[in-house]
C-alpha cells in the first residue's frame, strides 16, 4: 500500500515542475531568439542578392546604352557628344522590381564637382603604362624619386634608373616580392612601388570608386566635395588609368588614310582634294617626311614633271606672323588662307581645308593608340601633364570645348587661344577627340531594407562588341 503523500513532497513535485517549465522556456525562447536572427540574416542576404541583380542591370543598361551611343555617333559622324556623361533620367534611381538602380560618377571641378549620374570615360586620364618620365612628373606633388620608381617597375630590365629601383630592393622587403616588369595591371597596384603610399595615391578616396566615401560613411548619398571641401583630395588615382586606348579610325568608322604613303588616288577621296593639291602632298612627302598633321598647311605646288624638286625647307615657328588670340605669343597659331606663302610658294591647304579633312587622316602605323588622352573629357590635370603644355594652356583648351562645343578632330586644338604649331606637333600624337573605354559604377538598392550594393566595370566599345576589361564588386 502506497504511503500517502505529505504536503512537503508535493510542494518539491510543483518546484521541480516550475524548473522545468523555466528552462523549457529559455529553450524556447533561445530557439525563438536564433531562428529570428537567421531569417534577419536570410532576409539580408536575400536583399544583398537582390542589390546585387538591381546593380547588375544597371551595368546592363550602361553598356546598352554606350553601344547604341557609339552606333548613333558613327552614323553621324561624330566623335564625341558626352550625352551619357551626365544623364540623371537614365541613369537616377530607375525603379525595377522591389527596387531601384543608379550610375553615378565622381564630377571633376571644372564639372562644378559633387556626384553626377553618369558614365565616366577612360580616355579622359592619363595611362601609368604609356606616360613618360615627363608626364608623370608633372603630377600635382609627384617627387622624382617616385616617378624613377614607376619607371623601373614597369620596364623589362633590371637596370636601375637613377633614383628608381629594382630587384634588389624589393628583394630585401619582408615579405618580399618582385618587381612586375611589365604594364600595370590596375592603378592600385601602384602601391607595391617603392616610396607610393595610400594618401598619395588615393587621397581621401580609400575605396578607390571616386566618390569621396571616408570608411564607414552612413550617409546614403556619397559625400559631396562642395559640402565637404577637405574630401576634394581624390589622389593621384584620380588622374590614372591603365586601360585607356582607341582603335585609328575616324569618326564614321572607317580606318584613316596613312599620311605617310598613302597614294594620289586615295588623297583625292578626300573632300577638298583635288588632284593638283594630292600630287603636292606627295611631292612635299618625298622631301620632308609628315611627322605632324599641321604641315599640310606648308604645302606648295608640286613643280612641274620633269623639273628639279625643291629643297627641303624645316618649319620655323619664330616666323610665323603675331597670334590672332588676345594675351597669345607670336607664335600662336594663325588661321592660313589657302594661296598664302609658303617657303617654296603659295600653300594650297588653308585652316579651314585642314579641319575638314584631319579626322580622315593619320601618322601612326598603329591600329591601336594606346594610352592617348580625350582633349574633349581630360581635366586641366591631365592636360597639363602632356608634352608642351602648360596649366594655362590647358585652362584654354578646358575653356575653348565649353564655349565652341567639344573638338571635332585633333586638328581643332590649333584654334585653341594661346596654342602654338610647336606645341601642337608635340600634343597631337598623345591625344584623340574620342573615347571608347569606359567606367561603369552602378549601385543598387532594395527599397523595403535600403540594402545596397555596388559593382563596377571597366569596358571597351567598339562598333560590333563590348570587351569587359575588368569586373569589381568587392569593397565598392
Amino acid at each position: 500500500m502506497r504511503p500517502p503523500r505529505t504536503p512537503s513532497n508535493r510542494a518539491s513535485v510543483l518546484v521541480g515542475l516550475l524548473w522545468c517549465l523555466a528552462l523549457l522556456s529559455l529553450v524556447v525562447i533561445s530557439i525563438l531568439h536564433t531562428s529570428r536572427l537567421d531569417l534577419t540574416v536570410s532576409r539580408h542576404h536575400a536583399d544583398r542578392i537582390q542589390a546585387h541583380y538591381l546593380a547588375l542591370a544597371g551595368l546592363e543598361k550602361a553598356k546598352a546604352l554606350l553601344y547604341h551611343d557609339t552606333r548613333e555617333r558613327t552614323r553621324s559622324a561624330q566623335n564625341h557628344t558626352g550625352r551619357l556623361y551626365d544623364d540623371s533620367a537614365q541613369f537616377r534611381d530607375v525603379p525595377l522590381g522591389r527596387g531601384r538602380f543608379r550610375i553615378l560618377r565622381a564630377a571633376f571641378p571644372e564639372e562644378g564637382g559633387g556626384t553626377v549620374f553618369g558614365i565616366a570615360d577612360e580616355e579622359r586620364h592619363l595611362n601609368a603604362n604609356t606616360a613618360s618620365a615627363e608626364e608623370w612628373s608633372r603630377l600635382p606633388d609627384m617627387p622624382p624619386d617616385i616617378v624613377a620608381a614607376i619607371l623601373d617597375w614597369r620596364d623589362p630590365d633590371d637596370t636601375v634608373t637613377p633614383g628608381g629601383a629594382e630587384v634588389e630592393h624589393y628583394a630585401s622587403l619582408r615579405p618580399p616580392r618582385l618587381p612586375r616588369n611589365g604594364p600595370f595591371l590596375t592603378v592600385r597596384e601602384l602601391l607595391m612601388v617603392r616610396g607610393v603610399t595610400a594618401q598619395a595615391l588615393l587621397g581621401d578616396d580609400r575605396q578607390f570608386n571616386g566618390l569621396l566615401e571616408p570608411l564607414g560613411a552612413a550617409s546614403d548619398e556619397p559625400l559631396d566635395s562642395r559640402t565637404y571641401p577637405g574630401l576634394a583630395d581624390l589622389g593621384w588615382a584620380g588622374w590614372l588609368t591603365v586601360d585607356s586606348g582607341v582603335t585609328d579610325r575616324d569618326a564614321t568608322g572607317q580606318e584613316r588614310i596613312s599620311l605617310q604613303s598613302a597614294e594620289e588616288s586615295q588623297l583625292t577621296d578626300l573632300p577638298g582634294i583635288t588632284a593638283d593639291i594630292a600630287r603636292a602632298i606627295v611631292a612635299y612627302r618625298n622631301q620632308n617626311r609628315f611627322s605632324s598633321l599641321d604641315q599640310l598647311l606648308d604645302v606648295t605646288a608640286a613643280p612641274p614633271s620633269g623639273s628639279p624638286a625643291a629643297p627641303s625647307a624645316s618649319f620655323d615657328p619664330a616666323n610665323l606672323p603675331p597670334g590672332a588670340f588676345p594675351g597669345a605669343q607670336a607664335q600662336t597659331a594663325t588661321p592660313q588662307p589657302r594661296g598664302s606663302t609658303g617657303p617654296t610658294g603659295p600653300t594650297l591647304i588653308d585652316e579651314s581645308l585642314l579641319l575638314d579633312i584631319a579626322d580622315r587622316l593619320t601618322l601612326s602605323d598603329q591600329s591601336h593608340l594606346a594610352g592617348v588622352v580625350n582633349v574633349n573629357t581630360a581635366p586641366i590635370e591631365v592636360l597639363a601633364c602632356l608634352p608642351g603644355m602648360t596649366r594655362e594652356l590647358a585652362q584654354a583648351i578646358v575653356s575653348f570645348r565649353a564655349s565652341n562645343g567639344y573638338l571635332a578632330n585633333v586638328a581643332w586644338l590649333l584654334r585653341v587661344p594661346g596654342m602654338t604649331r610647336e606645341t601642337f606637333r608635340q600634343i597631337a600624337p598623345r591625344v584623340t577627340v574620342r573615347s571608347e573605354t569606359f567606367r561603369i559604377l552602378a549601385e543598387g538598392r532594395v527599397d523595403a531594407t535600403g540594402v545596397r550594393r555596388r559593382l563596377q566595370t571597366i569596358v571597351r566599345v567598339g562598333l560590333n562588341d563590348i570587351q569587359t576589361l575588368s569586373y569589381r564588386e568587392d569593397d565598392l
